[in-house]
């Protein structure tokens, strides 16, 4: 069937909109009809070429759409459902059968290598191969096929043009506290940088009733909606003396931390800034080759825990639901994250995602 989609052909390019060819489904796969999607960091950075994505590639990997037709195989959704659409995991090693997904032994190859494990594709260009398959999704194209572990059944009385994130940076976010830090109610907080995965955990830490939420980034907008959406405490780290500041809050230092940034900088302050036994989640992305440091000679008198978070450690097919509930019910609003672009606007929509001009620009079809 023709389809259109946004199409990375090259290091740094614009995606170019493009009609393609995409095949039937193949047995164990779902071919949705995109109704938005997600525009991601990791997007950005594969963009890049800091992983080897096969190029031309489709990108995108925070899809919601309806379900066209199954393929072989396929029992979980029927054509009609709603789903939002997630990572890839193999079901098989050790870490997916233990509850753990997120750290799949063949977590790089099945989401960065843009074709299937047999090195196959669905799409064309004039008989062309395209890269498919990108996080399992390829999710920048009207339809995709995607297989079944990445499907998601949602509730259809939640719109769809907002739950495409939920797949990806709102999880990962989230997931990391919830999860990950699982911090006790009136233990404090604190989320350093506040983009669409920092805000996420911040709504988590607000769900779990820490009483101490402090937010730290360098744009003061930001820090408002961080306000606005449960911190107790906000620190501008260019004119604070940001690890001096949380102490004090804190009377000594944070029970617990999330660095969404993935700057080495930020890493060690996220460190220095943690109290007695306190624990701290990493979830930014940072390039290959990025070191961060820590004085292992006080640090190990804290007793502090570092955990490095992939995804949220979830299991999308129970957290996303979770978190769709949370929304029913007024306790989670991520929506208030999101920037709505049309499709067509796509390379806008990363543009002001580089620029944070939006936290979480959201494409629909």
């Amino acid at each position: 069937m023709k389809v259109t989609a946004a199409v990375a052909t090259g290091k740094g390019s614009p995606l170019t909109i493009k009609d393609l060819e995409l095949e039937d489904p193949r047995p164990g796969e779902v071919q949705v009809r995109m109704v938005a999607s997600g525009v991601c960091h990791t997007d950005a950075s594969v963009r890049e070429e800091w992983y080897p994505t096969l190029m031309p590639a489709v990108l995108g990997h925070e899809g919601a759409g309806v379900v066209e037709r199954t393929g072989p195989g396929v029992t979980s959704v029927a054509p009609g459902d709603h789903v939002v659409l997630s990572y890839s995991s193999c079901g098989g090693c050790a870490s997916c059968v233990s509850g753990h997904p997120a750290y799949c032994a063949q977590f790089f190859p099945l989401n960065f290598f843009s074709h299937r494990p047999d090195g196959s594709v669905s799409f064309s260009d004039h008989g062309k191969p395209v890269g498919s398959h990108f996080f399992g999704q390829s999710a920048f194209s009207t339809v995709s096929n995607v297989p079944e572990r990445n499907v998601i059944k949602v509730p259809t009385s939640v719109p769809l043009e907002l739950l495409g994130p939920i797949g990806c940076s709102v999880q990962t976010g989230a997931g990391a506290v919830l999860n990950v830090l699982a911090p006790e109610a009136g233990s404090s907080i604190v989320i350093f940088g506040t983009g669409a995965v920092g805000m996420s955990a911040l709504l988590a830490a607000k769900v779990a009733n820490t009483s101490t939420i402090i937010a730290v980034d360098v744009i003061d907008e930001r820090l408002i909606l961080a306000k606005e959406l449960g911190a107790t405490h906000v620190i501008n780290a260019l004119t604070e003396d940001t690890v001096a500041r949380i102490k004090e809050i804190t009377e000594g230092g944070v029970d617990y931390a999330v660095d969404s940034t993935g700057n080495k900088a930020v890493f060690r302050n996220m460190i220095d800034a943690l109290g007695t036994r306190g624990h701290a989640a990493l979830v930014g992305l940072a390039s290959p080759g990025t070191e961060g440091t820590i004085d292992i000679g006080t640090t190990i008198l804290t007793g502090a825990k570092i955990s490095l978070v992939i995804e949220g450690d979830t299991v999308p097919q129970t957290f996303i639901p979770k978190l769709v509930s949370l929304y029913q019910d007024g306790r989670f609003p991520f929506d208030k994250l999101i920037t709505s672009y049309p499709f067509s606007d796509i390379n806008t929509a990363f543009e002001h995602a580089r620029t944070g001009t939006a936290l979480k620009p959201v494409v629909v079809f």
